[in-house]
């Protein structure tokens, strides 16, 4: 079999369903399986369990699915273009989403996709082995993509392309089929620092290191207990998830806007009134948030965040009345963050 060739249908294969670069790696992450170590020895990983539970299985895919010696790696951008990230940051009033998280959920769409690029592969080749992940499994995806070549892993830890920043998702597809791997790239954030300074709580503690306790996006996602007070002012009006590394990074200037209808912003969330948010039922929640990754942080989180981002939002009679409605909410978490923002605004 021409390999070679196959690796090219791949790419082109990969292009016509919607992937904007795919790539091959092998299977030897032995430097990262040994950074990830020491991230985990360090306790960065905070409440992230699951990111210790499967022992070396992450940094060694022939653990995870027998008989894989290659990663077939693919990015899929998801940045659309009727966003003003900055502008809704800069509004105290205002919720900040997290971009990745105004369309629909991208873990179904990326695996049905990548799943059939492996059917494509068969319909080929006759059968082979092979699985795919988005998300779904222990799989060090940025190391992975970084070796295939995708871009190399910035000092925020995320993933950076010269030619499209880092607004992009990524997925997997472990095989047994001996593809010939793509070169990695070379790292070109040099003594650049903005991702560093901007981060509001601090949480890259040093170059290519992020201590995810003191990050937003676990703080507002992960994170199922009380938010620490030390991070509640800094948090500002993000409630789920945190853009601000990827805002400031000069390589997002040649990001390109998404061609997927399901990665646009639903439900005006991409400019929404914290006020309006925390006024919203459990119903309304629940159905506003259908189908999208918000859903995964459940209501009573919801809630705790929203309280925060009304904290610290200016003095005014609707933020005022919004959070008096749930001092008396059936959860010690929701009631704890509302007198806590009360407590900012008496303060004036």
């Amino acid at each position: 079999m021409d390999y070679q060739q196959l690796v090219n249908n791949i790419k082109l294969w990969g292009s016509e369903l919607g992937f904007q670069k795919t790539a091959i790696a092998d299977i030897r992450l032995d430097q990262h399986e040994h950074y990830f170590q020491k991230w985990l020895d360090q306790g960065f990983h905070g409440e992230m369990e699951y990111m210790a539970r499967h022992g070396t299985k992450r940094s060694r895919p022939h653990e995870l699915q027998p008989d894989t010696i290659r990663v077939i790696s693919a990015r899929m951008d998801y940045l659309a273009a009727d966003t003003e990230l900055l502008q809704i940051l800069e509004d105290p009033d205002k919720a900040y989403i997290s971009r990745y998280a105004l369309g629909r959920d991208y873990h179904k769409l990326m695996r049905k996709r990548l799943t059939r690029l492996g059917k494509r592969i068969e319909e080929e080749i006759g059968p082979y082995g092979y699985r795919a992940f988005v998300d779904s499994a222990p799989v060090l995806e940025k190391a992975l993509a970084e070796k295939a070549g995708l871009g190399w892993i910035g000092k925020h830890t995320l993933l950076l392309d010269r030619s499209a920043g880092s607004w992009f998702f990524l997925g997997e597809i472990y095989t047994d089929l001996p593809l010939p791997v793509d070169q990695p790239v070379t790292q070109h954030c040099g003594s650049c620092s903005a991702c560093i300074d901007v981060c509001p709580t601090q949480a890259i503690v040093a170059p290519y290191q992020l201590d995810a306790r003191k990050c937003i996006s676990y703080l507002t996602i992960e994170l199922h207990g009380p938010i620490p007070e030390a991070y509640r002012k800094p948090m500002g009006n993000r409630v789920f998830g945190c853009d601000d590394c990827q805002l400031v990074c000069p390589w997002n200037r040649f990001a390109q806007f998404t061609a997927e209808d399901d990665f646009n912003p639903r439900h005006r969330l991409q400019n929404s009134d914290l006020v309006e948010l925390f006024c919203w039922d459990e119903q309304t929640y629940l159905a506003r948030t259908e189908g999208s990754p918000i859903r995964r942080i459940g209501y009573e989180r919801w809630l705790r965040n929203l309280a925060i981002g009304l904290g610290n939002a200016p003095t005014s009679e609707a933020v005022l009345k919004a959070l008096r409605t749930r001092t008396n909410y059936p959860s010690a978490l929701v009631q704890e963050h509302v007198q806590w923002a009360l407590q900012q605004h008496r303060a004036h």
